[in-house]
């Protein structure tokens, strides 16, 4: 069995500090981190806990080594020095699953994934007395990074993406992804004891996630991984474990104030379903509300949104009135702080004030700004008056 390996994960752009500062917390020590990824070494107790228990992360990936390759004969050569029947029995399934290339001489995902699938082959059979794999038994699949000509390749432990918690059914029509509002909500001080306002909920992913947070609910607790089939590196018992911690660690008694706004009752009817789903439907409240209708009887509270950046869903010559409502809305909340990612560029304009901070975030492809702006920061308590 595998013990100590390298393991990565990758994340959106943008991110990674916060996946590093989530690994950190989690025990396991930093190698590496790099745009769209970080590199830590870990067990097989880390891999089902990181899989179970990162917000943030896409996946998580045994790193099976890297090589430089300038030909198709070099990355041939590379692919069959690594040591494959160290993780991949005989009856396994494997393939390259995605083959990504930047700056490289190679780039073509097909000859990349037919030349490393030989490669692969031709080592296994140095070990296992077959001619022809079958491929009955459990799924390994491959990928593999190339940058500037170096590759590196990496088995992945973890099947749909991180982001796939599982308690979205339904969705708006254009959603965060789940891993990437949790990230946003952990870019901001919020805490559980402090409010929160999404007036875009849509099918509620950043409440649901604020929610997650607040019981301490690990995202990934509900689900199952490739790993979880992968006896010989990860140990049933070690994945109970991993599940029986999670589920130990949830305090649903936590008192929030989780509020999400939609205009559209079926996106609110859709909400409260996901919340549900998610074992976190008492701890938000949702409703029809438009955001010209915004606000709060407390202080000291966050806004944190996705609203539409003026790309299809909302016409573009009606976005600048949009971002001046939110604008408007915002100074009227006192002492609130707002967050916000868009594509919109004349954002701060309309908000009426340059944010405090504002950092770039890839959401998909397209790239949008994280905008901050702060309010003060709440009175400390006085710990003597009880």
């Amino acid at each position: 069995m595998v013990q100590r390996m390298e393991l990565m994960a990758p994340c959106h752009f943008g991110l990674e500090a916060i996946l590093k500062r989530e690994i950190d917390d989690l025990g396991y020590d930093i190698v590496k981190v790099e745009d769209g990824r970080v590199t830590f070494i870990g067990d097989a107790e880390a891999i089902a806990r990181v899989n179970i228990w990162s917000r943030t992360a896409e996946r998580v990936l045994i790193k099976i080594g890297s090589f430089m390759a300038y030909s198709f004969e070099d990355l041939y050569q590379g692919t069959k020095a690594l040591p494959w029947e160290e993780y991949i029995p005989s009856d396994g399934k494997f393939w390259v699953t995605k083959a990504s290339s930047v700056k490289s001489k190679l780039f073509s995902p097909s000859d990349i994934q037919s030349i490393m699938k030989k490669a692969m082959v031709d080592r296994m059979k140095e070990t296992y007395p077959v001619q022809r794999f079958e491929e009955t038994g459990e799924a390994f699949p491959i990928r593999v990074f190339i940058m500037k000509d170096e590759v590196t390749v990496g088995l992945d432990t973890t099947g749909d993406s991180l982001h796939k918690r599982g308690y979205r059914k339904l969705t708006a029509k254009a959603p965060i992804a789940e891993n990437l509002a949790a990230a946003l909500i952990m870019l901001t001080p919020w805490r559980a004891d402090r409010v929160l306002v999404d007036p875009f909920c849509g099918s509620g992913t950043i409440p649901i996630e604020a929610a997650l947070m607040a019981a301490n609910m690990a995202p990934g607790m509900n689900r199952e991984f490739n790993a979880c089939d992968w006896e010989h590196i990860v140990p049933a018992r070690t994945w109970k474990d991993a599940y029986d911690e999670a589920r130990d660690m949830v305090d649903l008694n936590v008192e929030t104030d989780i509020q999400g706004y939609d205009i559209d009752d079926e996106m609110v009817k859709i909400s409260r379903e996901n919340a549900k789903l998610a074992g976190v439907d008492k701890l938000i409240h949702f409703q029809r509300r438009s955001v010209e209708d915004l606000s709060h009887p407390k202080k000291y509270g966050f806004v944190i949104c996705n609203p539409p950046y003026g790309e299809r869903i909302y016409e573009k010559e009606k976005i600048g009135e949009l971002y001046d409502i939110i604008g408007n809305r915002y100074k009227e909340l006192d002492s609130w702080s707002l967050y916000m990612i868009t594509a919109y560029e004349d954002a701060e304009k309309h908000i009426g004030r340059k944010a405090d901070k504002n950092r770039k975030i890839y959401n998909g492809m397209m790239m949008t700004r994280f905008y901050s702006f702060m309010g003060p920061k709440p009175p400390k308590r006085d710990k003597s008056q009880g």
